[in-house]
């Protein structure tokens, strides 16, 4: 199946997931962090093991960016939505989705830069293009931040769909540098990531989190359930591995309120009239 026919198929299951979930469906929304067609191979275990498990189809859909992810999370499109902490605070507190859990593995962001090219500090960053993968993606926006916290305020900042465009721009001198997550930068080929540099390094951050639609709320010890015996399958754990998650985690108290300052950019995007 082509990409072009993924992406085609999952934006027009991302459009009818309210109806869908009325009539029976079950929606797992995952923010777009990879590709779509990354993302429907990696959460088919998933996938599979909650409808059976539901006995109801269930659908895996993604979105074209952070802010359309959000702005559907908002409008109670996903049954569960597994997204960073951020848009997870944020949907926690405006829309009343309920967190679940979350993954072992530290989330961090990262700033990139050719291993063989001149940046060696924030201060050379000055007036050259960085990239980012949306205006509210976790990972650009602590690479606003740091830009800011460098005094580095004249940089203009383009914006992505993929961390493998990010890597690919950077190395072909379209960009200076690139915010991305660590765990996508560490997937990629080591051809491309022996060619790059980390600049910098957030602190560890709230990753992506499952959140449960309050119309499911009667179903969540259910539905939590499910997800930790899913978390002991042989399937599971093959996914775990293969995307260095370490397995699931409850989240520790206050966890997201941690993350409301980047909550709060993103309500002020998403609420923003679109042009």
């Amino acid at each position: 199946m082509g990409k072009m026919f993924i992406a085609l198929v999952l934006f027009t299951l991302l459009f009818t997931a309210h109806g869908s979930a009325s009539t029976g469906n079950f929606i797992i929304g995952v923010a777009p962090h990879t590709s779509a067609r990354v993302i429907v191979e990696m959460y088919q275990p998933l996938r599979q093991y909650m409808e059976k498990a539901l006995g109801v189809p269930v659908e895996i859909v993604t979105a074209p960016d952070f802010d359309s992810f959000a702005r559907h999370g908002l409008a109670q499109d996903y049954d569960i939505a597994i997204t960073t902490g951020h848009q997870a605070r944020l949907l926690q507190v405006d829309a009343k989705y309920t967190p679940l859990l979350t993954y072992k593995a530290d989330f961090k962001a990262v700033a990139l830069v050719a291993a063989a090219g001149p940046i060696t500090s924030a201060a050379q960053l000055k007036g050259k293009p960085v990239l980012g993968l949306s205006p509210t993606s976790l990972v650009t926006l602590w690479g606003l931040h740091w830009l800011k916290e460098n005094k580095i305020n004249s940089t203009t900042v383009k914006f992505v769909s993929a961390s493998d465009s990010v890597a690919q721009l950077i190395l072909s001198g379209e960009a200076a540098a690139g915010f991305t997550s660590q765990a996508n930068y560490q997937k990629l080929t080591p051809e491309v990531r022996n060619q790059l540099r980390i600049l910098a390094e957030s602190k560890p951050m709230a990753g992506r989190v499952y959140v449960l639609n309050k119309r499911r709320a009667g179903d969540q010890k259910k539905i939590a359930d499910l997800l930790w015996a899913f978390a002991a399958t042989t399937e599971a754990k093959s996914y775990f591995d293969n995307n260095k998650l370490g397995g699931y985690r409850p989240l520790r108290n206050g966890e997201l309120k941690e993350m409301d300052s980047f909550a709060n950019e993103v309500r002020k995007i998403v609420k923003t009239p679109q042009k």
